[in-house]
């Protein structure tokens, strides 16, 4: 039987803005809608962030995970739920002094940033390995707090998805496997094309996935213009695809998408015309050792 590829929809992110994307999802019940609609098109996971309703931004309030999980299980009780861990991670140094955070920042101790993942418990969660510059801020993932993180997250029932923006990232997943950290077989997200990271193309991405530790399920996606070709890409190689406006704002070149199940919907046709077949939310469990 052929291989099934596992596709996720990522649905809302924290770095798009409603100004870039008119039609991005903010509140729980949009996220949740859109989630639903990408789910129906075809994702097998959605990965989740919430939002502020009044601001826009990024949130780690525990309320609006409540809301967000409860809506889509109203409806659909077998996609798989990969909510983020990604804020509470992000430092602006200060001009006049550097040691001092500036406004926008988010750092945090570690237990607050998997607090919603052990009260929840999702299928998954990410685990983001990148120390870099990001957008307009650092991020910045200690040795420490990771070990951390992990611990926690495996003690909560939840698997990790593995997030590495650059091959010194993939370095130091080695060595949490290593000292027994992390537990094999791993699953691996792989971030191309953020503008100090990784770059997004294929050489870049056949580099990181020959480091891969054996039997490893990974996947791989693009930013911006780079998400379709790396899509493919990611397919090519055997790995697994994400799509999603956490990504993307746009469904082809100038034209905004208008869902995320629009996006999905795209990365459906692309797989299927290279030859591939998608995993449902059942067999995705399986290839990742996911209990139903």
């Amino acid at each position: 039987m052929a291989r099934k590829t596992i596709l996720t929809a990522a649905i809302t992110g924290n770095l798009m803005t409603p100004e870039i994307s008119p039609h991005l999802p903010v509140t729980p019940e949009q996220i949740a809608r859109q989630a639903l609609d990408a789910a129906e098109a075809g994702a097998a996971i959605v990965h989740l962030h919430v939002r502020d309703s009044e601001t826009a931004k990024g949130s780690m309030r525990l309320d609006l995970y409540e809301e967000l999980v409860a809506r889509i299980r109203a409806e659909n009780t077998d996609v798989l739920l990969n909510l983020t861990t990604g804020e509470g991670g992000r430092f602006i140094p200060s001009d006049d002094d550097p040691q001092v955070a500036a406004p926008g920042s988010t750092l945090c101790v570690p237990e607050k940033r998997v607090a919603h993942v052990e009260a929840l418990q999702p299928d998954i969660c990410t685990l983001d390995f990148n120390t870099m510059w990001s957008g307009q801020a650092s991020v910045i993932n200690s040795p420490r707090n990771l070990e951390i993180m992990a611990e926690r997250i495996y003690a909560a029932g939840v698997k990790p998805e593995i997030e590495v923006f650059d091959s010194g990232d993939l370095h130091m997943v080695k060595d949490f496997v290593a000292r027994g950290v992390l537990k094999t077989p791993l699953m691996v997200q792989m971030v191309l094309g953020v503008r100090f990271g990784a770059v997004a193309n294929p050489e870049t991405m056949a580099y990181l996935v020959s480091q891969l530790p054996e039997g490893t399920e990974w996947a791989a996606f693009g930013i911006g213009r780079a998400a379709f070709p790396m899509l493919a890409q990611a397919w090519l190689l055997g790995g697994h695809i994400r799509i999603g406006m956490e990504d993307t704002a746009h469904i082809a070149k100038g034209q905004h998408c208008e869902s995320n199940a629009q996006l999905v919907e795209k990365a459906v046709r692309i797989i299927g015309d290279l030859g591939g077949a998608l995993a449902t939310p059942e067999e995705a469990r399986s290839i990742l050792g996911i209990a139903g």
